[in-house]
């Protein structure tokens, strides 16, 4: 259902869901690296002795399942023309399930809303959910904001 779209049907999208993404693996080394970069060596992520008695095994971090929005984008509806677009934002993240290493998580997006801010600018508001293969509670429900540019 995604792609490029008259701007003035972008409303008629709005509640529909746009289908979900490829799936990912979710291995030891993405999670240490994200560890290394942001300097959250908690030890729920990085050592799996530790974290096996509470979570199963070691677990990502929140913001490394909600930074993979980016990179593991849902398909979205984005208005013809369209010649840039930006991250505006998040709204009401909610982390609901751990991400167990080696788990394969994929997003899932419905537009939410549509505002035209005018000279070509259009603010669209997804719900993302981030899915874990197997499991029947998402890792993440969030509000996302994109700003596209005609």
């Amino acid at each position: 259902m995604a792609g490029l779209v008259p701007a003035d049907t972008l409303k008629d999208y709005i509640g529909k869901d746009m289908g979900a993404s490829d799936w990912l693996k979710v291995d030891q080394d993405r999670i240490n690296q994200f560890a290394d970069a942001t300097n959250d060596h908690q030890f729920i992520h990085i050592d799996s002795e530790k974290a096996t008695p509470l979570f199963g095994s070691t677990i990502a971090h929140g913001f490394l399942s909600l930074s993979l929005m980016a990179g593991l984008p849902a398909p979205q509806v984005a208005p013809e023309g369209m010649t840039m677009v930006f991250n505006y934002g998040l709204d009401k993240v909610r982390f609901l399930t751990p991400v167990n290493v080696g788990s394969k998580v994929r997003t899932k997006s419905t537009l939410l809303s549509v505002d035209d801010k005018g000279d070509g600018r259009y603010l669209l508001k997804y719900e993302v959910v981030m899915e874990i293969e197997g499991q029947d509670k998402p890792a993440y429900v969030a509000e996302s904001l994109s700003m596209f540019i005609t």
